[in-house]
C-alpha cells in the first residue's frame, strides 16, 4: 500500500513538471480563429472548447478539449481569455483571437475593434459630406456676392449716365 502511495506520487510529481513546462510555452498564447460573422460582430455560429483545442494543437500544443475552461462558448468577434487547466495544480491562460479575416485578428490584436474602425470610418465620412457641403454652400454664396456686386455695378453706372 506504502509502496502504490509513493508511486503515485512520484507519477503525479513526474505529471505536474511536464505540466509545469507546457506552461511556460503555452501561457500567454495567442490564437487567431478565422470565423463568419454579421458586421455588428456575432458570430454565425460559436467558438467551443474543441474548437480552441483544435487550433492549439495545430499550433503544436498537445491540449484536449476537456483540459480548456470556458463557461459559455464565444458568440462575438474579438479577444477572449480562457483557462486551460495542464494539471490540477497548473493552469494556463491563453488567448482567442475571434475574426472574419487575417487582416481583422491583427487588427483586433493592436487594440481596435473592427466596430470602432467602422465608426471612424462612418464619422470621416460623414465629415467629407459636411465639408463638401460647407464648399457648395460657400461656393453659392460667393456666387450670390458676385451677383450682387455686378447689380451694384450696373445700379452705379445707370445712375451715373
Amino acid at each position: 500500500m506504502k509502496s502504490r502511495k509513493s508511486q503515485l506520487e512520484a507519477q503525479n510529481l513526474e505529471t505536474k513538471k511536464e505540466a509545469d513546462a507546457l506552461q511556460g510555452k503555452l501561457d500567454g498564447q495567442t490564437f487567431i480563429v478565422i470565423r463568419s460573422a454579421s458586421d455588428s460582430g456575432a458570430l454565425y455560429g460559436s467558438v467551443s472548447p474543441r474548437d480552441a483545442a483544435e487550433v492549439a494543437t495545430s499550433a503544436g500544443f498537445s491540449i484536449d478539449r476537456k483540459q480548456i475552461s470556458l463557461v459559455k462558448p464565444i458568440k462575438e468577434l474579438g479577444l477572449h481569455e480562457m483557462s486551460v487547466v495542464l494539471h490540477p495544480e497548473v493552469t494556463a491562460t491563453i488567448v482567442l483571437n475571434v475574426a472574419r479575416s487575417n487582416e481583422e485578428a491583427e487588427l483586433q490584436a493592436s487594440g481596435k475593434s473592427i466596430q470602432d474602425v467602422a465608426a471612424e470610418a462612418e464619422a470621416e465620412a460623414e465629415f467629407e459630406i459636411a465639408e463638401l457641403f460647407d464648399d457648395i454652400g460657400s461656393a453659392a454664396l460667393d456666387e450670390e456676392v458676385e451677383e450682387d456686386q455686378e447689380a451694384d455695378t450696373k445700379e452705379a453706372d445707370e445712375t451715373n449716365s
